[in-house]
């Protein structure tokens, strides 16, 4: 049985191997490791991106694409014994689960049904190929002894049994077929991810063509920019800027054949392709966003300068419908998110169609060609990247991707601070000590940083000069640090005076409440 099963596995093996070659070699042909994977995030139940994150942290999806290979090896296991009494059973067991990837293949937006049938049915038959080797030079249970009366009756003759064919010989040869074959999986499955890795390179700006902005915004100044140990910077850089998306595997859009449609409950449906936003006026503006599963003193926040049409000139156009209160936002990849129209439309704030980020156009992982930047609300809500369509609708029609999950369907975004330097349990040295960090509250403003050492009372850090109500600050504080273990804690007022709260929850389901607070040693 154990060989029967391990057979069924590395079967598995060269079926994943397999697609993962053909998707790499062949533009268009799926990941059937990253459609099955989408569908597992598609169908989660309420909760399980919590217990991934809080296990995994920002390699959630990675591991989510081990288990699911995980999952279909001891599927494949089974399928394996099965096939070791009955070679048609396991085949069968084969083919529904290879009709099961390619089900999940053509549900992907940006897949073709002809590629996503044609690579799963190929991977199928090399598992199944496979897995009849294999199964043929497996070594088989020893027969019942037949009776001694039986056996004297039969004709004797010369006693031959070569090295080759004993038992002994029969298990080695299956196992050096075995690990033969874990190898070609190893490097053919390999091979295949880095190709897929350099069709679907995350970082990598998709093209050099970023028109100025109308109205560029001023350089930033000495006093808004503030330099210590460990402090984050100001404005982060496009490679170092956090990523948070359902997508397992950056879309790569086609700037020839991608829109922008503007639908639903408008005067004027519109349609843009990417030179016709090119060709609007462009803005810039620093705008802060944070995702809504950052905990407290969490990295998942960061601030850049977004270069895009504003989105109050595209829905001018369109004309909001009257009774239309949610913008609906949606990617080429199916994901949805949902906000308030009177929150895109109100006069403080300025929502983009970011096409540029720190100058830049966009790079693939952050959205290219155009995104939704909102200032002031979690990007669960607002953010949509690889957008494709805009659609003004009601409240009550829609919810967006995370709403039936369990979140919050308005998601501002909280009043928040969090220290850089010194990091949790650092030993330190005696004397004056610059304490650092960053906070927000977009697009609100922050008026004001305090600082608790040992829950002692709070003292006034010096902040920089805000760039705008949509950005967060850099704080600094100096401490004259004695020996011992000591507690920082930080806290922020935002610009309407609201104290942030000091009682800690988990970020479901509108974002982590509660101060960051370190211990650190001081010698």
């Amino acid at each position: 049985m154990w060989a029967a099963a391990l057979a069924g596995s590395l079967a598995a093996g060269v079926a994943i191997a397999t697609s993962e070659l053909i998707a790499g070699l062949i533009p268009g042909a799926p990941s059937l490791v990253i459609a099955m994977g989408s569908v597992a995030i598609a169908l989660q139940p309420p909760g399980a991106k919590d217990v991934m994150t809080s296990l995994f942290g920002t390699n959630d999806k990675a591991a989510l694409n081990v288990l699911v290979i995980a999952a279909v090896i001891v599927i494949a296991a089974g399928a394996g014994v099965a096939a070791g009494r009955r070679f048609r059973a396991g085949a069968v067991l084969f083919v529904l689960f290879g009709v099961v990837a390619a089900l999940a293949a053509v549900a992907q937006p940006l897949v073709a049904p002809v590629p996503a049938v044609a690579t799963a049915a190929v991977a199928v038959g090399a598992g199944l190929v496979s897995l009849h080797l294999l199964l043929g030079l497996a070594p088989r249970a020893p027969l019942p002894a037949a009776p001694a009366a039986a056996v004297a009756a039969l004709p004797t003759e010369p006693e031959w049994n070569p090295a080759w064919e004993s038992p002994e010989w029969t298990r080695r040869r299956f196992l050096i077929a075995s690990a033969t074959t874990l190898g070609g999986v190893v490097v053919a499955g390999s091979l295949g991810r880095l190709l897929l890795d350099t069709q679907h390179p995350e970082g990598v700006v998709s093209t050099t063509k970023l028109p100025a902005a109308l109205m560029p915004v001023a350089a930033l100044t000495a006093d808004e920019v503030l330099q210590a140990p460990g402090l984050t910077p100001l404005v982060i850089a496009n490679d170092q800027f956090y990523r948070i998306d359902t997508a397992l595997e950056v879309p790569q859009v086609d700037i020839s054949s991608w829109s922008l449609q503007v639908k639903g409950m408008v005067d004027h449906p519109l349609t843009f392709s990417y030179d016709d936003l090119l060709a609007m006026p462009l803005y810039e503006q620093y705008v802060t966003i944070a995702c809504v599963s950052n905990p407290v003193g969490g990295d998942l926040v960061g601030n850049t300068l977004w270069t895009g049409v504003r989105l109050k000139d595209i829905l001018a156009k369109a004309g909001v419908g009257q009774g239309a209160t949610q913008i609906v936002g949606r990617s080429v990849d199916g994901f949805t998110v949902g906000f308030p129209t009177s929150w895109a439309t109100a006069p403080e704030r300025e929502p983009l169609i970011a096409v540029g980020m720190n100058r830049l156009p966009l790079p693939a992982n952050h959205g290219f060609p155009a995104r939704l930047i909102v200032p002031g609300l979690y990007g669960y809500v607002s953010a949509t990247k690889w957008l494709s369509s805009i659609e003004l609708t009601t409240r009550e029609a829609v919810d967006g991707y995370w709403v039936p999950l369990g979140w919050a369907k308005d998601g501002p975004i909280l009043t928040q601070s969090r220290i850089d330097f010194p990091t949790s349990g650092q030993q330190l040295t005696s004397g004056s000590i610059q304490i650092d960090g960053v906070a927000w509250a977009p697009d609100r403003g922050v008026s004001g940083v305090e600082v608790s050492l040992d829950d002692g009372a709070w003292q006034s850090a010096t902040i920089g000069r805000p760039i705008s109500n949509a950005t967060w600050v850099q704080w600094l504080l100096t401490w004259t640090a004695t020996t011992g273990r000591h507690s920082i804690e930080v806290r922020a007022t935002d610009d309407t005076g609201v104290v942030q709260t000091s009682q800690v929850t988990d970020p479901a389901p509108d974002g982590a409440h509660g101060h960051h607070r370190i211990f650190v040693n001081v010698s």
